[in-house]
């Protein structure tokens, strides 16, 4: 493997900043079309004790397969000190093992390209969504399922000959999954490379491009991309046509930009509110868990909020296994995650929330502005409705810079859907907010090199965020 020096890693960032602004590379329309057209699933819904491969334990009630592998739905118990709702209980995914999330780049003309995936997966509202080149869970990768190999995993797996570009595990959903976590990786190859079927090369510029519509550019890419070495270091004079907030973005993402806060006090910041925040998680048996109900083959919540765990049986085409049956969490309403932005010393900067999960190892992670689904605070204490929604919600169209809605993880959550807002704010925010801090993006970048420290909706978020660097054109 070679090791990236960090003027390598500041080189290739200036590559990957001209690759955000590189023109089309194919017909990726027909590309995709032709994708949708042979690549799709049959989802229909299955009680959960009636699922071939899974059962439900006779003591705990817990949701398993029968190899052991894959994951567990389980029940949590959680107590947060001080919170509007201090304690609950709730069905869980317990999956313990590591996946890989995994991009190839490979440079044409100087320009890097990634080499992206059309992949079908039971969850999605719209069957095929662009994936990362690798996107398997540990149990994908050694074949539990005895399905077909997992195509372009020896990269990811054996990278002596290739440069990595980014490896870091991050966790996900940590309402849903108990310490889940994937390895993120972008390896860097210089040598020709099979394009199999179901793959493309694109430029970062049509990733981007394609991050404005709905439902196109899945989770796990997402949060691959926030991996990605990313500098606009002298971008704005290179390419003269970057004016206006895209600018400022670029410049932002310079790691000599002016930040609000130091490095060091960042780090401090996140240190202190992990150890403020008094928060005791432990499994316990499904059938233990409170307020919560089987009915008609599925566990909901007694007032119907959040999410429901569902059984579904799969037929696939254009996957690695043609037909299974698993549970799902199917989520109670639309999901939101915003972004407030605003200029500190003229660089943009984000306002992050150090936000509790108790699915995270670590108490906290820095999350979005706001993240949570708006239907929920109907019927929640008052004082549990987050901080600058309301402003989120009654924003006018003229200060949102990025508004779409992404689909999660389509393998574990059935039609979860969020709506992803990036937004002009002139927020007034104390410099000594215990839970909220302006970032510049460098150093959002500069965390991502790291474990748990930015959530997955938060690295979701900067991806959309850094697609404004990109002017708006087809893919």
């Amino acid at each position: 493997m070679t090791e990236l020096s960090e003027a390598m890693r500041v080189d290739f960032a200036a590559g990957v900043a001209r690759s955000a602004l590189a023109g089309p590379t194919g017909d990726f329309a027909g590309w995709l079309a032709d994708c949708r057209a042979r690549f799709h699933t049959r989802v229909e819904p299955v009680p959960l004790d009636r699922l071939d491969g899974w059962s439900v334990h006779p003591e705990t009630g817990d949701i398993g397969h029968h190899s052991g592998k894959f994951f567990t739905v389980r029940g949590l118990d959680v107590e947060v000190a001080g919170a509007p709702v201090p304690r609950w209980s709730q069905p869980i995914i317990s999956q313990p093992e590591i996946g890989i999330l995994g991009i190839l780049v490979r440079e044409f003309d100087g320009v890097p390209h990634l080499l992206m995936q059309a992949k079908v997966e039971p969850g999605n509202v719209n069957g095929v969504q662009l994936s990362p080149t690798v996107q398997a869970t540990r149990s994908n990768y050694t074949s539990v399922h005895g399905g077909k190999a997992v195509p372009y995993l020896d990269y990811f797996r054996d990278t002596g000959r290739h440069t990595v570009l980014a490896d870091v595990r991050q966790s996900e959903q940590g309402a849903w999954f108990h310490r889940k976590r994937n390895r993120n990786m972008v390896v860097l190859v210089d040598e020709p490379v099979e394009v199999l079927d179901g793959f493309c090369w694109l430029t970062l510029a049509q990733v981007h491009q394609l991050l404005r519509l709905d439902d196109l550019v899945n989770m796990d890419t997402r949060t691959v991309l926030c991996c990605l070495p990313f500098s606009g270091a002298g971008l704005a004079e290179r390419y003269p046509g970057v004016d206006g907030f895209r600018a400022d973005l670029v410049h932002a993402l310079d790691e000599g930009a002016a930040t609000a806060h130091t490095m060091g006090e960042v780090l401090s910041w996140i240190t202190e509110a992990r150890t403020r925040h008094d928060v005791r998680v432990r499994e316990i048996p499904l059938n233990e868990v409170t307020d919560w109900r089987w009915t008609d083959g599925r566990i909901s919540h007694d007032t119907g909020l959040f999410f429901d765990v569902v059984g579904v049986g799969v037929t696939a085409a254009g996957r690695e296994v043609g037909r299974w049956h698993q549970p799902m969490l199917r989520p109670r309403g639309q999901g939101l995650a915003a972004f407030l932005v605003r200029q500190v010393d003229g660089v943009p900067h984000v306002l992050m929330h150090a936000r509790v999960e108790p699915g995270y190892f670590d108490v906290v992670e820095l999350a979005p502005t706001v993240q949570c689904t708006p239907d929920t605070y109907d019927k929640l204490p008052a004082e549990a409705r987050p901080e600058f929604l309301d402003e989120v919600l009654a924003a006018d169209p003229s200060r949102i810079l990025f508004d779409a809605v992404h689909s999660e993880e389509g393998g574990r959550f059935m039609h979860a859907r969020t709506r992803y807002v990036v937004l002009s704010s002139d927020a007034d925010v104390a410099a000594d907010h215990p839970d909220y801090r302006w970032l510049a993006p460098h150093q959002l970048a500069t965390l991502l090199r790291h474990s748990h420290y930015l959530n997955v909706q938060a690295r979701s978020v900067l991806a959309c965020l850094h697609s404004l660097v990109t002017p708006e054109g087809t893919p």
